[in-house]
């Protein structure tokens, strides 16, 4: 839909910002405009890495709107990016179920306030209470 892979629709998210984690996105910022730097540049490193460069094919205002928004961006892509590092414990195949609730609510609690994931807690929990 965006012309870009995975990896680079979560660089677009964060430009453009992201309701449903809460994310306001760069002020001026769209998602075609955001789009299309990701498809242009390949990365969020890498635009803002142009946009430190005054030879790079970018426009003055998008230059303004990275800068000004400089301290937002690494803290929203700490929260859109997708983690490759998790450890994970998977059950085996066959009759293994997901489980109705979490196995350790006060962890999950914690983590929800750490982090400010309280709309994905609730629609999760919904989920698993659901099926």
């Amino acid at each position: 839909r965006y012309g870009v892979d995975g990896a680079g629709y979560a660089a677009m998210a964060t430009l453009r910002g992201d309701p449903s984690d809460g994310l306001p996105g760069v002020a001026g910022i769209g998602e075609k405009t955001a789009a299309d730097l990701i498809g242009r540049f390949g990365s969020l490193e890498a635009l803002l890495a142009a946009a430190e460069d005054p030879g790079a094919a970018l426009s003055a205002g998008v230059r303004r709107k990275l800068a000004a928004a400089v301290d937002y961006l690494p803290a929203a892509w700490r929260v859109v990016r997708v983690s490759t590092d998790a450890e994970l414990h998977v059950e085996p195949a066959g009759d293994a179920e997901l489980p109705r609730e979490p196995a350790d609510p006060q962890g999950l609690e914690a983590l929800v306030e750490e982090h400010g994931l309280g709309g994905s807690s609730d629609r999760l929990l919904a989920a698993l209470a659901d099926r």
